[in-house]
C-alpha cells in the first residue's frame, strides 16, 4: 500500500505536464490603415455605444423590431443550433468524465451443476452460487491524453455556440434588409400605379383625339407601349413582395403569409454610424471566435495523438460477497477484494500511431490558415460594409437631384406639347426616363438602408450577445472564451 501511494504521488506530478503543444493565439496583422479616411480607427466611448446598440431600434420602426424578437425566439435554424450546442455539451461531459475513476456495481445468482474431476459415474451435485461487488477502475492521465481530449471538447463546445450566434447574428440581418426590401418593393409598386393612371389617362385621351384625327398613329403606338410596359411591372412587384412576404415569414418561423409593416421606406431613420471604429470589435464576430475555436481543438488533439505513443495504465479494484447460499452471502468469509494495475505499451503498430501524428498535425494546419483567412475576411468584409455606405449615399444623392431634374423636365415637356411646340414624343420620353429613375431611387435607397445593417452585422458588437441571450437557447452557462 505504501508503494501504491507513492506511485500515486508520483503519478500526480507526472499529470501536471501534457504532452503535445499548448495553444497560443495567432498573431494576425491588422491593416496598417484602411483604404477610406472614414473607417480610421477612433476611441471615442459614444460611437463605441453606438456600435453596441440593437441596431435595428435605431431605425425607429417598432414592427421591425417585433420582427427580429419574433425571429431570434422562433426561428427554426435559430433553434436547430441551440439544439446542438446541447448536443457537444453531452459530448464535453463524456470526454471530462475520464478524469475521474469509473465505479460500478453489479450482482449474479446462478444455480446448476459444475463439471470437477472425478468419477464420472459419480452423480454430480446441484449448487448455487450468489455474487455482490463494487468495481473501479481509473485510468491515470499521466501523458494528458484524457485532458487534451477534454481540452478539445470544450473548445469543439464553445465553436457550436459561436455557430448558434452566428445564426443568430444571420437571422437578425436577414430579417431587416428583407423587411426594407418590402418597403422599397411597397413604395416601387406604388410608384408603378401611378405611372399606369397617368399612362391610361393620356392613353384615353389620346383614343378619342384619334378618333378626330388629331393625332398620329405613331404617337399613339408609343403611348400603348409604354402604358403596357408600366401594366408589367404591377404584377411583378405584386409577385416580388408576395415572395418576399413569404420568405420573411419562413424566417419568422411561421408558415407563408402576410407581413405587417409598420411604416414606409422614407419613414425609416438612417442610422448614424461613427466614422471609424477599433478593429478590436472584429474580435467578437461569431465566425472568428468559432474558427479559433476550431483552431484551439485541432491543436489539443495532437496532444491526443502523440500520447498514444507512451503507456497506458489503469488502476483497478474489486470488492464484494459470493457464496453457495443466499443466507450466508454477507457473512465475513464471503467477502473478497482484488487492488491492481494495467499497464500497456504499444511496441509496434506498423506506424498507425505515427500516420495519426501526422494528420492532427495536417488539420491542425488546416485550422491555422483557415483563422488568419477569416480574420482578413473579417477585415474586408469591415471595410467593404463601410465603403458600401459611403458610396451608396453619395450614389442616392446624385439620383434624387436626377429625379428632381427629370420632374423638371416632364413638366417642361408637357408645357411645350400643350403650346404646341413639340410633339407627345417627348413627353413620353420625359416621363420613361423619370419612372424608371424613381424606381432606382427607391433600390438606391433601401440599400443605403441595408449597408447599415452590413456594417453592424460586420462589426459584431455587443449588441450581438445580447440578442444571443434572448434568443432561443436550450443550453446552459455556455459562455464565450474570454478573447486575450
Amino acid at each position: 500500500m505504501n508503494r501504491l501511494f507513492v506511485f500515486l504521488i508520483f503519478a500526480g506530478m507526472l499529470a501536471g505536464c501534457a504532452v503535445g503543444p499548448n495553444y497560443h493565439r495567432p498573431q494576425v496583422a491588422a491593416p496598417e490603415e484602411w483604404m477610406y479616411s472614414d473607417t480610421t480607427a477612433i476611441t471615442d466611448s459614444a460611437a463605441l455605444a453606438i456600435a453596441d446598440t440593437a441596431w435595428w431600434e435605431l431605425f425607429g420602426d417598432t414592427v421591425l423590431t417585433n420582427l427580429i424578437t419574433i425571429a431570434l425566439q422562433e426561428n427554426n435554424d435559430v433553434r436547430i443550433a441551440a439544439a446542438r450546442v446541447e448536443e457537444f455539451m453531452g459530448l464535453y461531459g463524456v470526454a471530462k468524465s475520464d478524469l475521474f475513476p469509473k465505479i460500478g456495481a453489479g450482482g449474479s445468482g446462478s444455480r446448476g451443476q459444475f463439471p470437477f474431476p472425478g468419477d464420472p459415474e459419480e452423480e454430480r451435485p446441484t449448487n448455487n452460487f450468489f455474487r455482490v461487488n463494487v468495481s473501479a477502475a481509473w485510468e491515470i492521465d499521466l501523458w494528458g491524453k484524457i485532458r487534451r481530449a477534454k481540452e478539445a471538447a470544450r473548445a469543439d463546445l464553445l465553436a457550436a455556440e459561436e455557430i448558434r450566434r452566428g445564426i443568430v447574428l444571420t437571422i437578425a440581418a436577414q430579417v431587416a434588409n428583407s423587411y426594407i426590401d418590402l418597403l422599397a418593393l411597397d413604395r416601387q409598386l406604388e410608384i408603378a400605379r401611378q405611372t399606369v393612371a397617368s399612362r391610361e389617362y393620356s392613353l384615353n385621351l389620346f383614343e378619342q383625339r384619334r378618333a378626330k384625327g388629331d393625332v398620329s398613329e405613331l404617337e399613339i403606338s408609343q403611348l400603348e407601349s409604354e402604358y403596357w410596359f408600366a401594366r408589367s411591372q404591377v404584377p411583378l412587384l405584386e409577385k416580388n413582395i408576395a415572395l418576399l412576404e413569404n420568405a420573411l415569414s419562413v424566417l419568422l418561423g411561421r408558415n407563408p403569409g402576410r407581413i405587417t409593416r409598420g411604416g414606409v421606406i422614407d419613414s425609416l431613420a438612417l442610422p448614424v454610424i461613427p466614422e471609424g471604429l477599433p478593429s478590436e470589435l472584429l474580435e467578437r464576430r461569431p465566425d472568428v471566435r468559432q474558427a479559433e475555436e476550431q483552431l484551439i481543438a485541432a491543436n489539443a488533439r495532437i496532444g491526443v495523438a502523440k500520447s498514444l505513443y507512451f503507456p497506458s495504465i489503469s488502476l483497478t479494484g474489486l470488492f464484494g460477497f459470493a457464496s453457495g447460499e443466499l443466507s450466508d452471502l454477507f457473512v465475513p468469509n464471503a467477502r473478497f477484494w482484488s487492488l491492481g494495475g494495467d499497464i500497456l505499451q504499444p511496441i509496434f503498430r506498423g506506424g498507425e500511431i505515427k500516420g495519426q501524428v501526422k494528420a492532427a498535425e495536417a488539420f491542425q494546419k488546416q485550422a491555422l490558415f483557415g483563422y488568419i483567412q477569416t480574420v482578413q475576411n473579417a477585415f474586408r468584409d469591415a471595410e467593404d460594409a463601410l465603403i458600401d455606405k459611403s458610396r451608396t449615399g453619395e450614389q442616392l444623392t446624385a439620383e434624387g437631384k436626377r429625379v428632381e431634374a427629370l420632374k423638371a423636365y416632364y413638366r417642361l415637356a408637357t408645357m411645350r406639347y400643350q403650346e404646341g411646340v413639340t410633339s407627345y414624343l417627348e413627353v413620353l420620353d420625359a416621363e420613361r426616363s423619370l419612372f424608371s429613375s424613381q424606381l432606382d431611387y427607391v433600390q438606391t435607397q433601401a440599400g443605403l438602408l441595408q449597408s447599415t445593417v452590413s456594417i453592424y452585422r460586420a462589426l459584431a458588437g455587443s449588441w450581438l450577445d445580447q440578442a444571443a441571450a434572448a434568443s432561443f437557447r436550450v443550453e446552459e452557462n455556455v459562455k464565450p472564451r474570454e478573447q486575450k
